[in-house]
């Protein structure tokens, strides 16, 4: 189990810093919508995230907290245990806990496999959480109401809840398929914004 706590919160440093990489990218792209749809450089999210592979798995408390090219997510366990830091701006992250110490990389995915030696395309998870893809590629299966349902990118397929009739997921499932049919899988419940 020692393990899980660095992947959370590479995991979730990485979403972060992603998120904070991809928005200088996008900034001619915005495109204004329904006011449930937040300024993609802006925003707050809490909620928990789970992480399963065929090793281990866990979960963390998390609030994400992004300013155009600056973030700050907490990564907590239950009952406010294992509180891990992780803060970024354009080039420098930073992961601070008590389990790992300081770890500093330029990238959230430099971040992520310094800490858990694990490669994901953490930097798409900005563009999931706002039930969009990250990528021209991407393939996309859209519901009823015209919200992304499902989404193939880069190796991961990303699942999609909404409540009621909000225009922004309050739930992302993404499975990576690995050898031997068996697979990584992060769940993100957002339950606020």
């Amino acid at each position: 189990m020692r393990f899980f706590p660095k992947l959370c919160v590479a995991i979730c440093s990485s979403s972060v810093l992603f998120l904070t990489g991809c928005q200088h990218l996008n900034q001619s792209k915005k495109v204004i919508a329904s006011p449930q749809l937040q300024d993609e450089n802006n925003f707050s999210l809490q909620g928990k995230i789970g992480v399963r592979t065929p090793q281990q798995s866990g979960s963390a408390f998390f609030t994400w907290v992004q300013q155009q090219e600056q973030f700050d997510i907490e990564l907590t366990g239950i009952l406010g245990v294992g509180k891990t830091q992780i803060q970024g701006k354009s080039g420098e992250v930073t992961l601070n806990s008590a389990k790992t110490g300081l770890i500093t990389a330029a990238s959230p995915e430099e971040l992520l496999e310094k800490a858990t030696g694990w490669q994901a395309p953490i930097m798409h998870l900005t563009h999931w959480v706002q039930a969009k893809p990250a990528t021209l590629h991407a393939q996309v299966t859209k519901d009823e109401n015209q919200r992304l349902k499902q989404l193939i990118e880069d190796g991961w397929t990303v699942d999609f809840s909404y409540n009621d009739a909000q225009m922004l997921p309050n739930k992302l499932l993404l499975k990576q398929a690995l050898a031997e049919d068996k697979e990584n899988r992060i769940t993100m419940v957002i339950q606020n914004r």
